[in-house]
Order: structure tokens, then sequence, then C-alpha cells
């Protein structure tokens, strides 16, 4: 009996460090797959899989599937599952440190909340990323879907390549260890065509981090710092925008009708 409790200690340990909250409900596992919908002729990439509970529905829906998960406690379960699934590789690595493939791949994932900033700039910055499907804290699904009516910096930053979705929601009883709060289901994908031309982008890009940093007090006024006030008036009044508007209230939609509008020519 003694290594058994020795192994429950290291399980535990493990869960605190990795902030690993395993899905333990058939139903949220089904839940997520639904939404995840993977392409069947392409390569899945799963992060923090755990001892496979998604693995195995995620395996029977894909080409291929490379589980990571950097636990070797968890991972040991982990291989074990993948030895038996012929399209399924267990990486005990760290998904964060490792390269995008160059092929079209997704990702899918029950990723620990406290990594679930660096698991989505990976994916942005992935330039094969065709999709991930992310259980994460509600409130941040939330948040980056423009759910609470307000929409963040990263969202409309990328916006026109990429579509951001809450798709989803997971009580907190789904989980072991039970979480403080819910979770939600992010999905995150690339647009087969960019909203804006690609050689605009940069120029998009330093009109919404002007806007965001708030000098000045408004939209406006950050805005009139770098564009002449009348044609900012108009464009504001085109897009039904109050100059007092607070910025994170644009929609994204909105941040692209004030771009094209200032920057044409």
């Amino acid at each position: 009996m003694a290594p058994r409790r020795t192994r429950a200690t290291e399980r535990d340990r493990s869960r605190r460090v990795l902030s690993q909250n395993f899905l333990a409900d058939p139903a949220a596992i089904a839940r997520l797959v639904r939404a995840a919908r993977p392409d069947p002729d392409r390569l899945v990439l799963e992060v923090g899989a755990g001892r496979g509970q998604l693995t195995r529905p995620l395996a029977a829906r894909c080409r291929r599937l490379i589980a990571y998960e950097v636990d070797p406690v968890a991972g040991a379960d982990l291989a074990a599952v993948c030895a038996a699934l012929p399209t399924a590789t267990h990486r005990q690595a760290d998904f964060l440190a490792s390269d995008p493939p160059p092929e079209p791949f997704e990702v899918v994932g029950n990723i620990p909340w406290s990594l679930t900033s660096a698991v989505v700039r990976w994916c942005l910055a992935a330039p094969t990323l065709r999709a991930a499907t992310l259980l994460t804290q509600l409130e941040y699904a939330r948040r980056r879907s423009g759910d609470y009516g307000r929409w963040t910096r990263l969202t409309v930053l990328t916006w026109p390549e990429f579509g951001w979705r809450l798709v989803g929601r997971v009580p907190r009883t789904a989980f072991r260890p039970v979480p403080r709060v819910d979770a939600g289901v992010l999905r995150l994908e690339r647009r087969s065509e960019p909203l804006l031309p690609p050689a605009a982008l940069p120029a998009y890009r330093r009109m919404v981090a002007t806007g965001f940093d708030g000098v000045g007090g408004s939209l406006a006024a950050s805005l009139a710092r770098h564009h002449p006030r009348a044609r900012l008036a108009a464009a504001l009044r085109a897009t039904r925008l109050d100059p007092a508007t607070p910025v994170g209230h644009v929609w994204p939609e909105q941040w692209l009708v004030l771009f094209r509008l200032l920057h044409a020519r």
C-alpha cells in the first residue's frame, strides 16, 4: 500500500504545480470533441493531454494526433493510451517549447489555466495553424470572444486573420480536482482569407495599438494624434461611433471600417 500512497502524492503534487484539472465527465468530453470538430484529414496537436481522457475520441476523428503532456506521472498513463491507438503519438514534452509543424494542423486541449495566455500566443504565431479549440477559464473565453460586450486588444489586433468564439461552457463539477470556476470552450479559427490585404495589416495593428494606449482619454483623442481631426470625425460618424466611446466597446468590425476610412486613398 505504501507505493500507492506515494504515487497519489506525486499525482497531487503534479496537479498543483501544473494547475491541472482533468475532465472527468464523459458528456463534457464529448461536447469538447464536437466543438473541436477536427478535420479527418489533418494533423491535430493535443495540449495538456493528461491521462488521455480526450486523446481517445480525438484520435478516432483525425488522420494523426500528437498528444503533449509535460507531467511524467500523467504522461506514463498517456503513453499507454497512445500505444493502443494507431493514429496517436505521445510526446512527454513542453508543448510551448515545440516548433509548429510545417503542414496545416489544429490544436485541441484542456490546457493548464495558468498557461492559457502562453498557449494562445503560441497558436497565433504558428503560421500553419488552422484552428484551436481550448478549454479555458470561462471568464477568459468570454473576454476574448466579446461575450461581455467588450473587446480585448488581442482580439481586435488579430481579428482580420482570426475569428474568436465562445462555443460552449463546462461546469466546474466536470473536473477532478474541482476548480473554483467554470470553464469555457474557446474556438480560434484562422480565416481562409484575411479581412484586410496582408500589406495593410501592420498599419491596422499600429492603429489598434494607438487606440488601446488610451492617451488622450478617449478613442477619438488617441487616434487624433495620428489622423486629421476632420477626417477622424467623419470616419467616426460613418461608423456610428460616439467620439467618447470607450475603446473596449468598439467592435472589431467597427475597427475595420475605421481603418478603411482613415487609410483610404
